[in-house]
């Protein structure tokens, strides 16, 4: 081990926001030293390579690290948003996520941070700049890389342009609109429904606007996952439905339309079934705004971008050489195959509750503090995939109904979840007052679905 090697009780591959949750809670349980290597020049992961008009999908005072906030607790006062919690921009969020590195963990002189660097799986860390190879010795290694999505800016599409076709992606979107222009969205997920309101609330004419769809999704109804006690009823409600729907369903869609009659869910045509669901929020405002588009194109994904046409799986539609194709096709959804959390000297971070990887990222870091069998330790901490589906949703959450179970179980995990800023839920959960007959009753009518749900969950998914 050289002059120059790197040593710490940690060290966590990969800087990004779940990989800063996991070391906060570390430093904040412990007395463990760590190190951060990163391939970005700073923290943040693919916050700093993000569209610039990009927003949290989910109320800032839950997104971060648990020992900081993020933004300032109000509400937003205009645009699609307006009347719900704040959601963070992107510029936001990469300079709070360089603040807790700065002013909170570097002070502590328990952490160090080595940008512009990559881990190889040799025990050494390459500096991605001048070569330098430093030798590590750490007793755990976390890798935060598992679920990374894959980044606009940088991602190639899988479909062919003819020369000199304007195709870019949605990073460039604001350089090259032009008002008098047609302009093609191609990409159904958060993406591709962020650039399509982007224009709108911009002025664009929604006539001027073609949307290529290759699946339609299902959107939560952000107005049911908002913060404050006096929200509380509305989240209360939401799981309640959540449960009783899939208890009473007759079908994986049945369940589906039945949150939809309870508006838990949404969707942009309620004439179509949609079979893609990655756990994106809508407005009702949002919804609206996007029905404004006439030209929807459900033809199934783009093959071709032609001098004069769009070839898609399903057919082809007419463009030309003035009109603006933005690619939304990076997928910010990654399943890599999943493993035990905690494996010997080698923690893999992961969901351990539906599109939550921050809140879980410090969960599995409190469970890492709190005990020394890896076997405990999983048995608390059962990895979720990311959904891509309805049937992949109800697969996670007959994973995570259990869970749910057995951490209201285990006085510390519960404790951690009642104080934890990253859980939307328990924590107004447990400062509910008696008095609070409407949020009782509604969880009265969760925890009573909970049993009839996990068996119907067996019959629908069956199946499949």
């Amino acid at each position: 081990m050289g002059p120059d090697a790197i040593v710490a009780d940690y060290l966590v591959v990969g800087a990004g926001a779940a990989g800063l949750a996991f070391a906060d809670q570390i430093l904040t349980e412990t007395t463990a030293t760590i190190a951060l290597v990163d391939r970005r020049h700073s923290v943040g992961g693919h916050w700093n390579d993000a569209y610039p008009f990009v927003r949290l999908h989910q109320p800032s005072s839950n997104y971060g690290v648990n020992s900081r906030p993020l933004g300032y607790g109000g509400k937003d006062t205009s645009g699609y948003n307006e009347g719900l919690d704040e959601l963070a921009s992107g510029a936001e969020i990469v300079s709070y996520f360089e603040a807790v590195l700065q002013q909170q963990m570097l002070p502590t002189g328990r952490v160090q941070f080595i940008p512009m660097s990559e881990y190889r799986s040799t025990g050494e860390i390459v500096s991605l700049v001048s070569g330098a190879v430093r030798r590590v010795k750490a007793r755990k290694i976390v890798d935060a890389t598992l679920h990374s999505p894959a980044i606009s800016a940088t991602h190639k599409p899988v479909y062919t342009v003819a020369a000199g076709m304007i195709c870019a992606p949605v990073n460039d979107l604001p350089r090259l609109f032009r008002p008098e222009g047609r302009i093609v969205i191609i990409g159904a997920g958060k993406t591709g429904m962020d650039a399509c309101l982007w224009l709108l609330a911009n002025g664009a004419a929604p006539q001027r606007i073609t949307w290529i769809i290759p699946r339609d999704s299902w959107l939560f109804n952000r107005a049911n996952v908002q913060t404050g006690q006096d929200q509380f009823i509305n989240l209360a409600r939401l799981i309640a439905d959540e449960v009783e729907c899939i208890a009473q369903a007759s079908s994986v869609d049945n369940v589906f339309e039945r949150l939809e009659a309870r508006r838990a869910v949404l969707r942009i045509d309620p004439a179509i079934t949609p079979r893609m669901h990655h756990c994106a929020t809508v407005t009702e405002g949002e919804l609206a705004a996007l029905r404004s588009i006439p030209h929807i194109v459900r033809l199934g994904r783009v093959t071709a971008i032609e001098a004069q046409q769009i070839v898609l799986e399903k057919g082809t539609i007419p463009t030309d050489r003035d009109t603006v194709h933005i690619d939304c096709t990076a997928s910010a959804i990654t399943n890599a195959e999943a493993r035990p959390v905690f494996a010997g000297n080698q923690t893999f971070l992961q969901n351990l509750r539906v599109c939550q990887p921050i809140f879980s990222a410090a969960l599995i870091a409190h469970v890492e503090a709190s005990r020394t069998e890896d076997a405990e330790k999983n048995a608390i901490c059962v990895p979720l995939p990311m959904p891509g589906n309805p049937v992949d949703w109800l697969r996670t959450m007959a994973v995570e109904l259990l869970c749910r179970l057995r951490w209201r179980a285990i006085a510390d995990v519960a404790a951690f979840m009642a104080s934890s800023r990253l859980d939307s839920l328990t924590p107004r959960m447990a400062n509910l007052r008696s008095t609070d007959s409407a949020e009782l009753a509604e969880l009265d009518r969760y925890i009573r679905n909970i049993k009839p749900a996990l068996m119907k969950l067996k019959v629908l998914l069956a199946p499949a």
